[in-house]
């Protein structure tokens, strides 16, 4: 009886078992939060509205859209997600199909591995694809020792289609992951009755699978857009000096040029896209039950 009696007395939150009213509890989290990140947000935000003369004004914003540099490093963005996004759907869905439905000594630790590469970080799967494709990389090495030319005929990572390529390898397991778990939640009968009816593995892949996979590939698609559109290490390792990114103007305008009001407009463009995207993705993997 004491615990029914306790629980609508804790459901209108008016006090916790101990006597101390709960929004007491709540402060320490809110306070950290707020002087760790709220605090250091407001000031950049508060920065990229001031003027070299210390105004408060919008033509910081004005400057910034009229800019050449900032419209290049916008459109690179977005053109280096998208393709990135649309590589690592093609790719991903059909690397999990095969891990899912093509049975193969080791397939379940190559799935197990999924796991584990998407906690490697982003410069690390760079600096592999460097080794192979670099200036003075595997490739190249062979290359040259077969024909003995001066030098390799690679030398595409520090162009766009280098990071291009490097983020799809990064990326892509985001897009298998929910993809395999969605897979493994597919009624095996579906398939065996297409199977029986003379479908052929083209058709059961349209009709069937590719049906039930469409929320887990909008799910991973809407996050790795996101997470492209704010990817910077990639960039940065692949020495693309040609391609600028937002987060790579940011970095260049607040390190480089030390023109600090430009760095911070650029930055809470970069926040409020990603956020948007963010907020997109959430409502796609709240559909899908992720």
């Amino acid at each position: 009886m004491a615990s029914a009696t306790l629980s609508p007395a804790l459901a209108k939150g008016a006090k916790s078992p101990r006597g101390v009213p709960r929004w007491v509890w709540a402060l320490p989290p809110v306070a950290v939060l707020a002087l760790v990140f709220l605090y250091p947000l407001a000031l950049v935000v508060q920065q990229s509205f001031t003027t070299d003369a210390g105004v408060v004004s919008t033509e910081p914003y004005a400057d910034v859209f009229a800019s050449e540099a900032f419209r290049e490093a916008l459109t690179t963005t977005v053109l280096l997600a998208v393709g990135a996004t649309v590589g690592c759907l093609v790719l991903g869905f059909v690397l999990a199909l095969i891990i899912a439905f093509v049975p193969f000594p080791g397939g379940k630790a190559v799935a197990k591995f999924i796991d584990v590469f998407l906690s490697f970080p982003s410069f690390l799967i760079t600096l592999a694809l460097l080794f192979v494709y670099g200036t003075v990389g595997m490739a190249n090495g062979v290359w040259t020792d077969l024909t003995g030319a001066a030098e390799g005929p690679f030398h595409f990572l520090t162009t766009p289609w280098g990071v291009l390529l490097a983020e799809i390898t990064y990326f892509t397991p985001f897009v298998m992951r929910p993809l395999l778990a969605a897979f493994s939640q597919l009624d095996t009968a579906q398939l065996e009755v297409a199977s029986s009816l003379g479908a052929r593995t083209g058709r059961i892949v349209r009709q069937v699978i590719l049906p039930e996979s469409l929320p887990a590939l909008a799910a991973g698609g809407s996050l790795v857009l996101v997470m492209c559109l704010n990817e910077f290490g990639i960039v940065l390792f692949t020495g693309a000096k040609g391609v600028t990114t937002l987060p790579m103007l940011v970095y260049s305008k607040a390190i480089l040029e030390s023109d600090y009001t430009a760095a911070c407009v650029v930055a809470v463009i970069n926040v409020l896209i990603s956020v948007g995207l963010y907020s997109l993705y959430r409502v796609v993997s709240r559909r899908v039950g992720a």
